[in-house]
């Protein structure tokens, strides 16, 4: 079946910026209704602001709080009736980046709370209206799904748990009428990814080194946006973007061999590993 947007209570997490608010933007474009959800409720306002007051409205939500997501999902079904599809967008992650051995323990923990268990929370109380309108769920995943996570573990761990989180909801939705698909995007111009792109000089030649060139550009928000509104009217399983990262996806097995081996064994990474080790103090 497809997914028409026209009409459609879309709920999105992490609306405010990057590829929220540009996702939040199109599919209000394409005829969705979308609540938008944040950590701060001045940063929802003003994206609300922005997109006028028609088939629109902002509230605050940290995505660690279960109580907190039901009360959102309440006023969204108040208002506009139901919800008929959850974007579980929200994230952060290690910035400035840091080696499993000297990261914050509360850092590490936080961003896991945020990026996956956030996801759960906000799926788990968007289900009932999703399941009962046969709608749909996204949640946003990453490369780093994929990837080896050095320098960003608890980020990549997150977006591998979100990935087949997604895909284990997706089959047990089979026959239902309702889907669920994971959007999986490469690097985006958006603050989280800053710290790859000259947000520090070490991560930045990092990623110089270990992604060859195309896949170590970035594209717009806009363009992850248009993606999504194609995919979500599709039911898509999957939406990769851009599409260079597809078949990185399809040979995961065989390419994270190669780039694991490429880690142990390259003496330049290793150098660099320990600067970024030493600029982060040794916990206590």
């Amino acid at each position: 079946m497809k997914f028409p947007l026209q009409d459609k209570v879309v709920l999105i997490t992490g609306a405010s910026g990057g590829i929220g608010a540009a996702c939040a933007r199109a599919l209000h474009a394409a005829g969705a209704t979308v609540v938008l959800t944040d950590v701060s409720q001045q940063a929802v306002d003003a994206l609300a602001a922005s997109m006028g007051t028609d088939r629109v409205m902002a509230m605050a939500l940290d995505v660690t709080d279960r109580a907190g997501a039901d009360a959102v999902v309440a006023a969204a079904v108040r208002r506009f009736g139901g919800l008929d599809m959850v974007f579980a967008n929200a994230g952060i992650a290690c910035d400035p980046p840091a080696t499993i051995a000297r990261i914050n323990e509360q850092t590490f923990e936080h961003i896991i709370e945020v990026d996956l268990l956030g996801v759960w929370r906000t799926v788990r109380a968007c289900l009932p209206q999703i399941m009962a309108r046969k709608g749909h769920v996204l949640v946003t995943a990453s490369f780093y799904a994929y990837i080896n996570g050095v320098l960003n573990a608890p980020y990549a761990m997150s977006k591998a748990g979100v990935e087949m989180f997604a895909r284990a909801l997706r089959a047990e939705l089979a026959g239902t009428g309702a889907t669920a698909g994971v959007l999986y995007p490469g690097w985006v111009s958006t603050p989280i990814a800053k710290v790859a792109f000259g947000g520090h000089p070490i991560a930045t030649r990092l990623v110089g080194m270990v992604f060859p060139w195309p896949l170590n550009k970035a594209i717009s928000p806009e363009a992850v946006a248009q993606r999504v509104v194609d995919g979500v009217q599709r039911r898509a399983a999957r939406i990769t973007v851009p599409s260079r990262w597809v078949p990185l996806s399809y040979l995961r097995g065989f390419i994270n061999a190669a780039s694991d081996r490429k880690l142990d064994g390259d003496t330049r990474i290793h150098a660099l590993i320990r600067q970024v080790e030493q600029e982060v103090a040794p916990p206590r």
